[in-house]
């Protein structure tokens, strides 16, 4: 009787296995194609994703500022308690942001060093405005700084 078994998996999950198998698990509801195990496992993916972008923005500036880090450890605890980032994944994580912690204070000198106390000052308040916009695109969820005028490294 197994041959005349209908066909029909219009009901069934659509995860192909990497062996060609199909799971047999009925679809769930409110899911057009995968069942709920499937559609689970595509939600923890696409949240550790976003997770990770996340992270990796507070990172990605010119200048890695004190407040970068902090807002990138915050996501970055965030996700961990919310399931999204693996607890091993993020100790690592978390042991190189402790690494580019002790750097920081260093390369403020040097750059304070190099183009001025202002410079930096101007460095670090762009970098929390961006990441204000970052967290919060819709909402104006700091004042913007007031302008401060340009001053050329050489004149420190």
């Amino acid at each position: 009787m197994p041959a005349n078994r209908s066909k029909d998996r219009s009901g069934l999950c659509s995860f192909t296995f990497a062996d060609g198998r199909h799971c047999r698990t009925p679809r769930r509801a409110g899911h057009p194609h995968l069942c709920f195990f499937h559609a689970r496992k595509e939600a923890q993916s696409r949240a550790a994703e976003q997770a990770g972008e996340d992270v990796s923005y507070f990172l990605s500036g010119t200048y890695l500022s004190a407040c970068d880090l902090t807002s990138a450890l915050g996501r970055l605890f965030s996700a961990v308690a919310q399931g999204e980032i693996k607890p091993k994944a993020a100790s690592a994580l978390a042991y190189l942001g402790q690494t580019l912690n002790h750097s920081i204070r260093l390369a403020q000198d040097e750059y304070i060093n190099a183009f001025g106390t202002d410079s930096w000052r101007r460095e670090v308040r762009s970098s929390v405005v961006a990441n204000n916009a970052h967290d919060a695109p819709t909402a104006q969820s700091a004042p913007a700084p007031a302008p401060v005028p340009p001053t050329s490294p050489a004149s420190k």
